[in-house]
């Protein structure tokens, strides 16, 4: 069954740091206890993936059995869902589109810098979660936006890709003070048996 994992609204500072903020998940797909450990690996893609693209793009990086796809806009706010391979490009990017218009609405873009991470006044990821699970009947909702803009939408097939020159994304993870150290064994561990958690 076609799965939708993730869904972020980030900023991407001046400084090209990224601030997540708000997000959804639906984890229900893997182990009890390896929960937070993937949910700590989504968040820390997220910002990876916002902090490497420029600005007004958009993109969708396959990850073995994993598509990050990443809209990010010229006023630098980004959203971000992953999803499984199955899940049509273009739902998720119709999907990123309307969240961040309402986003916008709801949340003043001269907020958008001092907010608290995972704390902006926006209450719908999950609902928008919820009811995208399923393409086909979000495709439905959403034909009228038949093209999503004139942007194209850049396909990466690994992360490694997005990455500059020579970063390497255990590099990455190790300096990460976003996972703690039962996620950066975790990611390890995944790494070497190339099971559960495959986003890497």
């Amino acid at each position: 069954m076609v799965k939708l994992f993730y869904l972020g609204v980030l900023f991407k500072r001046d400084d090209d740091t990224v601030r997540c903020l708000k997000s959804a998940q639906n984890l229900q797909s893997f182990g009890f206890f390896q929960r937070n450990s993937v949910s700590e690996f989504m968040k820390f893609t997220s910002k990876v993936l916002v902090e490497k693209s420029d600005l007004a793009t958009r993109s969708s990086v396959k990850q073995q059995d994993y598509v990050c796809h990443v809209y990010i806009r010229g006023d630098r706010l980004a959203g971000i869902i992953i999803s499984d391979q199955e899940y049509p490009h273009r739902v998720a990017h119709t999907l990123l589109m309307r969240v961040l218009d309402e986003f916008t609405e709801s949340v003043p873009k001269s907020q958008w810098p001092g907010l608290i991470e995972y704390q902006a006044p926006y209450a719908n990821l999950d609902m928008y979660l919820t009811k995208f699970q399923n393409p086909k009947e979000a495709d439905a909702m959403t034909k009228i936006q038949n093209d999503l803009d004139e942007t194209k939408i850049i396909l990466h097939n690994t992360i490694t890709s997005v990455l500059q020159r020579g970063e390497k994304l255990d590099n990455l993870v190790a300096k990460s003070e976003d996972l703690s150290m039962q996620s950066k064994v975790f990611y390890k561990t995944a790494r070497k048996t190339n099971q559960c958690c495959q986003l890497y």
